[in-house]
């Protein structure tokens, strides 16, 4: 089965090649500021690219989903695309649960204090998972800044080190992307950030065929290209 991951378009979507694929996944950040047009006018795009099922969540630039949410998850929905805020679905025989909570920085949308604050959102994400999103990464994974900070969230790895998804699909951190793995850990690690830093150029999304589980606790996931 064939995924495309994507991840911060900032509305540079348009300068996108999305290859045709049963999943498009899109990790957060769609919009430069999350107003309605921005958000109107990304999935007009997203809604026209060729793909069997599409699923979405928000990041911290997309203040839209934050602040009313009803009307987000209604202008997402009315495309085909599965919306997802700390829930879960079953998409293509893929059990799949999405976040788009970071760490606290500055004013931003879906932002949590580092701590219990967010640990209590981790701490939905079930056991079993084929494809995990969240818009942030775990710590020390694909999370490192152009400053050398380590920007990932320390519950989150603790949490996928417990529940061992076999895909952690993210973003966030524009130029740490690329895969990463944990020693003694089956789970891929993908920050698929499209944006890279300012001035502000896209790469290409990444690819990745995953099948789902033939039976409980089995399944294989094969190269990603980007």
């Amino acid at each position: 089965m064939r995924l495309v991951l994507l991840s911060d378009t900032h509305m540079h979507h348009e300068s996108l090649t999305v290859p045709p694929c049963d999943v498009l996944i899109h990790a957060g950040d769609f919009t430069g500021r999350g107003r309605r047009n921005e958000v109107e006018e990304f999935l007009r795009w997203f809604s026209l690219c060729e793909a069997r099922e599409k699923v979405l969540i928000a990041g911290n630039h997309d203040f839209l989903c934050e602040e009313a949410p009803d009307l987000a998850r209604s202008l997402i929905e009315q495309t085909g695309a599965r919306y997802l805020q700390d829930e879960e679905a079953l998409v293509a025989g893929l059990r799949i649960w999405g976040s788009p909570i970071t760490p606290r920085f500055g004013r931003w949308a879906f932002n949590r204090d580092r701590g219990p604050d967010i640990a209590a959102h981790w701490k939905l994400i079930p056991e079993g998972l084929d494809i995990l999103i969240t818009h942030g990464p775990p710590h020390g994974l694909g999370d490192r800044t152009w400053s050398r900070v380590n920007a990932g969230c320390e519950d989150l790895l603790a949490r996928v080190r417990q529940v061992q998804p076999r895909l952690h699909v993210f973003g966030h951190i524009h130029e740490a992307h690329g895969e990463y793995s944990l020693p003694g850990l089956s789970t891929r690690f993908l920050n698929v950030a499209n944006c890279r830093l300012m001035p502000f150029g896209v790469r290409p999304p990444i690819v990745v065929d995953l099948e789902p589980r033939p039976t409980p606790g089995h399944g294989d996931v094969s190269s990603a290209r980007g």
